[in-house]
Formats: structure tokens, sequence, C-alpha cells
């Protein structure tokens, strides 16, 4: 909110009306005002509206100076708490400066002034309002109440699961270029979570499984990770092979607990990468502890349920080869992620460079020159431009600086998969980990800073 006066005047008024009104609940404040009042996993009436907390929620760093010139305030100097001298008068001054658009974004304001404006709906302001269980500090609370901190197998087994709140992704749907059947798959799942009831009354229950399928940096972490954005869900992700290589004694516990942090967090999506490393185990003569991970997972993913548990799993493969009947039949969708074609890795390019200023930009023409490359391989092609750039001191990208940094691309990655280098067989060469980016593929998103042969 770009006015601190209204923005300090709007949060007061918020815990006024929320203290009030006992039928609104945690799920009608915005999620910076939650996050200000949340102690010991709850939010407690009456709230207080202090320089402090008026502070924290809404980034006025000198909130009571932004009011202090209204007629209807007043400031505690003790406590530092703010409030209104003439609440009717706060109320006028406030709705003749909001429209219908702005309310919508604070459903404890809409419920009361709904009938004011025109075009205010609590209900739809509640639900476009993130919902508490995706907020960072109520998984936190979750997990502190059912895993016991002072338990050390509990905590590393929590390590072995990277649990981000939706606030925590950086990407969304907006950041990611999908093929046509990318998009009708992901339109489905949307769909079934949210007719989930009518689903479990009809007996369909086998749903909510999908397996994404391609090769590394096509998009199938960024997917993941951007759909639990979109649909405000916490997203659990695990990467088998972790499980099983770290604690060869606990692996079965360890899959069940990760299946636990999964339900107890429900709705999330549960994200298993390196999905064919079930695969590969059940074919070889791996240690008996695996295999019983491995036959405890796949027992795990036939129970664990969309419908019932409100777990959306997502696998995740690069080998898909590498996979036997038992884990396909595991999943109701398969989602393929090809490498870009042309148009798509113009798309990509489109949506990577939104902010950049790039004169006479063709992306076609680089689209055309970048034949076999990934969304991930894109954006390093674009770094390279930017940084090529910067030690010119520009910051005005040519096209020619893209078309030279696919060049310089190509030579490098080609010099990766050289054995040797002549002349000097333990030569460091200059981006030799050009392929360190993540899976950003199909995306025009990546998540950096891992080895190019794992799919993130």
């Amino acid at each position: 909110m770009s006015d601190p006066e209204l923005a300090v005047v709007e949060f007061v008024l918020t815990t006024q009306v929320y203290s009030e009104h006992r039928d609104l609940d945690a799920d009608d404040l915005p999620p910076d005002y939650r996050a200000v009042f949340w102690n010991d996993g709850e939010i407690e009436r009456p709230l207080s509206a202090t320089t402090t907390t008026a502070r924290q929620a809404t980034d006025v760093q000198q909130p009571w100076e932004a009011i202090s010139g209204l007629m209807f305030t007043d400031r505690d100097d003790f406590s530092g708490t703010i409030t209104f001298t003439d609440e009717d008068m706060a109320r006028e001054w406030y709705l003749d400066r909001v429209d219908a658009d702005h309310l919508n974004d604070n459903p404890v304001l809409a419920s009361v002034f709904e009938d004011e404006i025109e075009g205010a709906d609590y209900e739809l302001a509640r639900e476009d309002n993130r919902p508490i269980r995706a907020d960072r500090v109520w998984i936190d609370n979750l997990l502190a109440e059912y895993f016991d901190e002072d338990d050390e197998d509990e905590q590393e087994m929590l390590d072995l699961v990277d649990i981000r709140a939706p606030e925590e992704v950086e990407m969304t749907m907006d950041d990611l270029v999908l093929t046509a059947d990318q998009e009708g798959e992901i339109h489905k799942i949307v769909k079934a979570i949210e007719h989930r009831d009518y689903l479990a009354q009809i007996g369909l229950r086998e749903i909510g499984k999908l397996l994404f399928v391609g090769p590394p940096g096509t998009g199938k972490t960024s997917i993941a990770r951007a759909l639990a954005s979109e649909l405000d869900l916490p997203f659990v992700e695990v990467k088998l092979s972790m499980i099983t290589s770290q604690y060869l004694g606990e692996t079965a516990k360890n899959v069940e607990k990760v299946f636990e942090v999964a339900t107890r967090l429900s709705p999330c999506i549960l994200f298993m990468d390196e999905f064919d490393f079930v695969a590969k185990t059940r074919a070889s003569d791996e240690h008996a502890a695996i295999k019983r991970a491995v036959n405890t997972l796949l027992k795990s993913i036939d129970e664990v349920s969309l419908i019932e548990h409100e777990v959306l799993l997502i696998g995740a493969t690069n080998h898909p080869d590498q996979l036997d009947a038992a884990a396909w039949r595991r999943f109701d969708e398969i989602v393929n992620f090809p490498k870009p074609d042309d148009q798509m890795r113009a798309d990509i390019l489109r949506v990577v460079t939104r902010e950049m200023e790039i004169l006479d930009f063709d992306p076609m023409e680089v689209a055309r020159k970048t034949e076999g490359l990934t969304g991930s391989d894109l954006r390093l092609v674009l770094r390279e431009a930017v940084l090529d750039a910067l030690t010119e001191e520009r910051t005005t990208l040519t096209q020619q600086d893209l078309l030279d940094a696919v060049e310089d691309f190509e030579e490098r990655d080609n010099l990766k998969n050289m054995d040797m280098i002549d002349g000097d067989h333990d030569a460091l060469v200059a981006g030799g980990d050009i392929a360190g980016a993540s899976d950003g593929g199909s995306s025009a998103a990546s998540d950096g800073g891992h080895d190019h042969s794992h799919d993130h």
C-alpha cells in the first residue's frame, strides 16, 4: 500500500473490527496482519494496534507520524497504542479513499463495508485471501506441535524434506510457459481440488497423483512449486535418494514420516523428486533396508489420497525408461515435459526478459538459434548476456548481445562435455559449471544453484 496514512488507518480499523466481530476468524485477516498477532499457535482477541504492530504489518516506519495530523487519531505515549477518538469519522475518512478492489483485499473490512461500496464482496475477499494454513508461522507451529524438537531422530527426518509456505515460492504460473497438455492437466487437478467433496460423494477417490516426466531443465519442479503458490498450499519436497542414503536402518520409518508430515500439513502438495530411484532399487541387489523402504513408499502412495487426506502427490523423473509397472500404476495422470520447441523458447524468452531493456529484441531469432536448449539453459544464456553488458557498464542489452551469449553458451557446453582439455589436463574451464541451473525448462523460471544432472 503506497499511501502510509491510508495503510495505518486501515490497519487500526481492521484490528478494531476484528476484535468486535467474533464471527470473523484468522482466515479473514490479511496475511501481513496475521503474522504480527500470531502467538503460541493462535491469534487472540482483542488485537492491539501499536506503533510496533503497525510498523510490522504495514512497513510504514513511522506509523504514528503518518496519521498524527488526522482529527480522529490518538496514541497512548506509554504503551504506544493507537486508537480512534471518533470511529465514525475514521470509517468515513477510510471509505472516501478506497474502492471495491482495494476493499476486497481485506476480508475483515469487506465484511462490514460491502453494502457501502459497490462491488465490495466479503465472500470473494475471503476466498481470495491466503488462508492461515498457508502461512509460514502456522506451518512451523504445526511441525513443532507434532514433532519433538528434542527428539534427534524426528529432527533428522525433518531435515530430509524441504517444506515451503506458498509465500516463500518465488515463481507463479505467470512466470511459466506450459504446453497445451500441461495446461490441461493442471486445469483438471485444480478443478479436482475445488470439487473434492463432490468427487468423494460419487466415490471417485483415485485421483490427484501426478507423474511429471521429462529431461532435466524442462520445468517439472518449477511448475509443481508454482502450483503450490497458485493454490495457496504448503509445498513438501523430498528427494527419494536422500531418504534412503543417509540413515540406512531408518529408511522405512523415514518414508512413513514424510507422508506423516504431508498429512499433518494437509491440504498440501507432496513433491517426490527422482522417482526413478524406486525402480532402480526394486531391480537391484540393494540392501534389504532400502528395499523395505521402497515397498513402504509404494504402500504409502497407495494409501494417501487427495480426496480423503487433501494431499496432492506429484512424482518427477528424468528417466521414465527406468520405471517398472509397479511405479507407473501408482499415478492416475502422466504429464510430459518435453524440451521446448521454437515457439515455446520464444515465449520463454519474452517472459524472462520482461524487466529487461533490449534493443531490436527478436525472441524468435534467438529461439531458432537455441534448438535443444531448455528453459534453464535459456536463463543461463540471458545471464551471460547481462553480465557481459555490465562489464561494459551497460544495462541496456542488444539483440547481438543475446546472439553472442548463445554462441558462448554452446562453446562452453562443448568444453564441459570434453574428457580433457588439450595442453592442460587439470585446467579449469571458465563457466565450466554452466549447467548448474535448476529446472526451469519449459518454464521461464529457474531456481538456480543445483547440478544440471538433477531435475529441480
